[in-house]
């Protein structure tokens, strides 16, 4: 990555206004390096709103014209899926640091053009995976190194709501904008979850299978998100999904997601870990184990984390040399090649074996 040692804050520019690009202009604010001179928006109404809120100077429709910004050295990607893979490059090629909301791209092929040419231009790609910044996913991840568990060989991660698909009829219901339901959206933040904790991304092999019984009904709405609606729109996508995913390790992972399904609960995360010596499941982070005097539960102390809880935060602390990457392009990839993997799985009702991340053992 490109050394800055002199440089005392870095222009930010946001491409999208709506839900998450609002949270990615306030985000940024935090950091007192970072000033976000303008934001890219279709949608001119949108786009003068938040940059009114935010006080940002420039805001345009075409986010090229501020690629050829020579001032500008970070963007800033909150755009809807089918547009992850290709304006992160042109920003890529343009040499500009990108912060890219998940997913990093609809297939995996785009994902890895990403990670090559952030490679090439030796400039800072990261993914937005915002589940591994808060404190309790932190805190398992310390667990876990320091052997608490033993040797880890299964875990089950989820992401449950009962009626949660954001606003049917957005980019979010239409595979052509979204290349994805429910796995995309909320699947990724499961799965990247558990194999950060565990720390192993390199997945062998997996078996899904996705469902669509409540969107195309109509049913199953939620309120998330600031996009048009469409009501002509056909709603084909996920709204359920489960995946057994094989590690190399030998490990297994079982991912389960869902938009909107008959469940206890209106909206559940969890992920769970299971060792040779202990279990572990967050949030909140509680371990389980045998002990001389039985078995105990024991709900764990959530010590200051080891880097900030905001990704924008860390995203700058690291173009200033006081932070490593805590979400590597090399996994984000992995990750990105499972998910390709469950829809194949799916489509075809086979298990699909996962193509090898060579940069993995690179970054580790």
């Amino acid at each position: 990555m490109k050394s800055h040692p002199t440089k005392s804050h870095y222009n930010v520019a946001v491409f999208g206004a709506g839900a998450i690009g609002s949270d990615h202009l306030a985000s940024f604010k935090l950091h007192p390096a970072a000033r976000v001179v303008a934001i890219a928006e279709v949608s001119r109404e949108r786009g003068r709103e938040a940059a009114e809120r935010f006080s940002v100077p420039e805001l345009v429709t075409d986010y090229r014209v501020l690629l050829r910004r020579r001032d500008i050295d970070v963007v800033s990607i909150a755009l809807p899926n089918y547009l992850h893979a290709k304006v992160a490059l042109d920003a890529l090629k343009a040499g500009k640091h990108v912060m890219l909301d998940k997913p990093m791209a609809t297939n995996a092929r785009d994902a890895a053009k990403l990670v090559a040419e952030a490679k090439k231009q030796g400039v800072l790609l990261m993914v937005g995976q915002n589940f591994r910044f808060n404190q309790e996913t932190q805190m398992a991840r310390h667990i876990v190194e320091a052997g608490t568990l033993g040797d880890i060989y299964h875990a089950k991660t989820s992401w449950l709501r009962r009626a949660g698909i954001p606003r049917i009829g957005s980019w979010f219901t239409q595979r052509r904008f979204a290349g994805g339901g429910c796995t995309y959206d909320i699947g990724v933040h499961a799965l990247d979850r558990c194999l950060h904790i565990m720390g192993d991304f390199d997945a062998a092999a997996v078996s899904g299978q996705t469902y669509a019984k409540f969107g195309n009904r109509g049913l199953g709405n939620g309120a998330w998100g600031r996009s048009e609606i469409d009501p002509k729109a056909p709603f084909d996508v996920d709204d359920l999904s489960v995946a057994l995913i094989k590690m190399r390790s030998g490990r297994t992972v079982l991912l389960e997601v869902s938009w909107a399904a008959h469940g206890p609960l209106a909206d559940s995360n969890s992920t769970q870990l299971f060792g040779t010596e202990a279990g572990l499941d967050l949030p909140p982070p509680r371990i389980f184990r045998n002990t001389p005097t039985g078995y105990t539960v024991e709900t764990v102390n959530i010590l200051p984390p080891p880097v900030s809880t905001n990704r924008m935060v860390h995203f700058i602390d690291c173009l200033l040399g006081n932070a490593e990457p805590f979400v590597r392009p090399a996994e984000s990839l992995a990750i990105q090649r499972i998910l390709d993997g469950i829809y194949v799985s799916a489509s075809t009702g086979r298990e699909v074996r996962i193509k090898p991340t060579p940069q993995l053992a690179e970054s580790a």
